[in-house]
């Protein structure tokens, strides 16, 4: 488009200094060939006056002098007694009645006699103009000024060069000024054009500045509005995925609870054989769905939730659970808002994946607590248990970001890791003052990456201890 746009300015614009100079250039010629000839009128203007009084021959040579050169002028009288009106055929030219140099033929000389008007020949080197110009005896003399080529092309030269140098500025301008066009056309298409194969290549953040013509402007606002519902489709599937855990982890852990408490029998074991199967099944949906969701953007600005209303709302769904298995359990730091950059959604599903866990792979009776810390530049979301705690950390996080292994989908840690590192924080698994494990969630608020904090446990315990007990529960 930009060569395009190049040659086709360059064609117009060429047409356009041709049409104009040549004519322009011939003018000139004329007005110089016109300049020229006036100059020569003007100098046989000069000698008519004398020519009308006297025909002394000394007289007129000093008029001649004064009126420019005998080599550019000559005066032709005719011979005393000669006939000069029109069909007279004889004319006496020469002589001594002539002064200056003679150019112009006997024949041209006598033509403009016989017409009584100027005219001008063709000589070497040039032109001479034919003055007729009548005298006192009524006859006819004619001045001959000399013209000579150079001083009828004086400028033209001069002129034509300054008209190809404007032209050739015209068109080198106008193909720099189309170039420039072409390019505040084309770097908006191929801005566009990238941002379409980022997007196809998975990058979701990818967008197109609103700049260039109209047509390219619209064109560019459609494209991050439809990025923006692409990431918005697969946010949303995103959220679905992360929430299985809450929607079919939750109810089946309930219910394995219930099928525990039926007892032996034949029914009670079909019950719990059952409800494995189909905790198996859900495993093997959960890991499908996570293999095959696409990584998503954080959540934009202005996005996030309450996290200690979260934290209250799923410790009362997990608190009748752990009410019927007779846990201790407890909440803290949640009595006021605090406000974190992560979806609702997001939030509780995390929650929900550890607060699983803990039901899952802890005895009956066995305490936990979700403790809530708000600090300036951070959150930290503390989950911790009263269980045997968790002999490799480090490889249980590998678990929550690969497949699961040993009956663990991972999706829990996974959910959370992802949640936590979509604001620049991040997850550690360690032990809790309660003896079991203790889950640390730092959610970073203002997105920079979240720093090694040495000796944050220590820290934590002394908040924890100085922390009143508010809201705990048996």
């Amino acid at each position: 488009m930009r060569w395009a746009l190049v040659k086709v300015s360059l064609a117009v614009t060429a047409m356009v200094v041709v049409a104009f100079a040549v004519p322009l250039g011939l003018v000139i010629r004329e007005m110089a060939r016109d300049r020229a000839f006036s100059n020569a009128e003007r100098e046989a203007a000069a000698v008519a006056p004398a020519l009308s009084i006297t025909t002394d021959r000394e007289q007129l040579e000093r008029v001649v002098a004064s009126a420019g050169s005998d080599a550019g002028m000559a005066v032709h009288i005719p011979a005393p007694g000669a006939a000069s009106g029109p069909g007279s055929g004889d004319a006496a030219t020469g002589g001594p009645t002539d002064i200056g140099r003679q150019r112009a033929t006997d024949e041209d000389i006598a033509a403009v006699r016989a017409m009584g008007r100027a005219s001008t020949a063709e000589v070497g080197g040039g032109s001479t103009l034919l003055q007729p110009v009548a005298l006192s005896s009524g006859e006819i003399a004619v001045v001959e000024v000399y013209v000579p080529e150079s001083e009828v092309t004086n400028g033209v030269g001069t002129a034509w060069a300054v008209l190809a140098a404007v032209g050739a500025a015209l068109i080198v301008g106008s193909v720099a000024v189309a170039d420039r066009l072409g390019v505040r056309m084309v770097q908006p298409a191929r801005r566009l054009v990238d941002g379409a194969h980022e997007l196809g290549e998975g990058r979701l953040g990818a967008r197109v500045p609103v700049e260039g013509p109209d047509e390219l402007r619209r064109a560019a606002v459609a494209f991050n509005s439809m990025a923006d519902q692409v990431v918005q489709l697969l946010a949303n599937e995103r959220e679905l995925a992360a929430d299985l855990s809450h929607r079919l982890r939750t109810p089946l852990t309930v219910l394995r609870l219930n099928a525990a408490s039926l007892g032996d029998g034949p029914a009670a074991e079909q019950t719990r054989a059952a409800v494995e199967q189909l905790e198996r099944e859900v495993d093997t949906i959960i890991r499908t769905a996570r293999d095959a969701k696409p990584q998503t953007a954080a959540a934009g600005p202005g996005a996030g939730c309450d996290a200690a209303e979260v934290v209250r709302e799923r410790m009362g769904f997990w608190s009748a659970l752990a009410e019927d298995e007779g846990r201790k359990w407890r909440v803290a730091g949640a009595d006021r808002p605090v406000r974190i950059p992560v979806a609702r959604t997001d939030l509780a599903a995390s929650l929900d994946a550890l607060l699983g866990n803990v039901f899952r792979h802890t005895a009956e009776g066995t305490a936990f607590a979700v403790d809530l810390h708000n600090g300036e530049d951070a959150v930290i979301v503390l989950v911790s248990d009263a269980g045997t705690g968790i002999a490799d950390p480090e490889a249980a996080m590998a678990r929550g970001r690969g497949s699961g292994t040993d009956g663990s989908t991972g999706l829990g840690l996974d959910i959370v890791r992802r949640m936590a590192e979509s604001t620049g924080g991040d997850v550690r698994i360690g032990s809790s003052v309660l003896g079991g494990t203790e889950v640390r969630i730092w959610i970073q608020l203002d997105g920079r990456t979240a720093p090694v904090r040495r000796g944050h446990r220590g820290a934590v315990r002394r908040r924890r201890q100085g922390r009143a007990q508010a809201q705990a529960h048996h």
